[in-house]
């Protein structure tokens, strides 16, 4: 007998092999995935900078793929998360242009439309350090839908935009949504290890994972999070009356969402 996944829990394991033996279909009506970049390689140690804190390269263990693991990987937890999704579900993928087309490919193959993508400025990036490129500032948040009954609370979403009308009403989201202005997480939501640096090195912002949410979801709406990291989902969706479900491989972090999860608990 499956053990019940409606409430609030994380569970430990591969999200790939869990999303299909595990979590019943058309369960959840909202998914936020933050999966592996594939972008680490080389270590690049700055810790004298002053733009947003020390900047250590990306460099982990579970973020390191060749190209066809990557691809298969891909493929399987999207196809586990469309197995997942209600009917009318929505899924938003955060990527960096390093992953992009592989999660543009393996969506299309299996069905999922496109709806969006959301370009996230980070108003503190870190430094261009090679002096090489264009600075990377921005990220992605693809958002891709089921069917054609998917959720959009867009009153919800023009109140969230900060910036208002001459006369103060909520505004259009043309010049917010599609161009998000946040920054790197810092300060104290950084969740931070006793060396003091960052315990997970892409937490996103909870303002991010509000927008989300608000947008696509309404109020006691399952919303999972297969790469759960530190909780970021979990926090934003209990502070808007949303069940979470979270799947994360290590037990580190595990732990660290559990204790801030304890912490946002009313």
């Amino acid at each position: 007998m499956r053990p019940d996944f409606s409430t609030n829990r994380i569970i430990q394991g591969d999200c790939a092999a869990l999303l299909v033996a595990e979590i019943p279909a058309a369960s959840v009506n909202l998914i936020f995935a933050d999966p592996p970049y594939n972008l680490s390689g080389k270590s690049l140690d700055l810790a004298n900078n002053q733009t947003g804190g020390a900047y250590y390269k990306m460099n982990e263990a579970w973020d390191t793929f060749n190209g066809a693991d990557y691809l298969t990987f891909t493929a399987e937890w999207l196809n586990g998360c469309r197995q997942a999704l209600t009917g009318n579900g929505s899924l938003y993928v955060s990527c960096t242009q390093h992953n992009l087309g592989e999660i543009l490919l393996e969506a299309k193959k299996i069905g999922l439309k496109l709806n969006n993508i959301l370009t996230w400025y980070k108003v503190n990036a870190m430094p261009n350090i090679t002096k090489r490129t264009f600075t990377h500032s921005t990220e992605f948040v693809c958002w891709f839908v089921k069917g054609k009954k998917w959720i959009f609370n867009y009153e919800a979403v023009k109140k969230f935009n900060p910036h208002k009308t001459q006369s103060g009403d909520n505004k259009q989201m043309r010049d917010f949504l599609d161009f998000i202005e946040l920054p790197i997480v810092q300060g104290k939501e950084r969740l931070r290890g006793e060396n003091r640096r960052a315990a997970h090195p892409t937490q996103k912002p909870e303002k991010l994972l509000e927008l989300v949410i608000l947008a696509s979801s309404n109020k006691m709406d399952l919303v999972l999070d297969p790469f759960f990291g530190t909780g970021t989902t979990g926090v934003v969706a209990i502070r808007l009356d949303r069940r979470y479900l979270g799947i994360e491989k290590n037990v580190n972090y595990i732990r660290l969402a559990q204790e801030r999860l304890c912490r946002s608990k009313p």
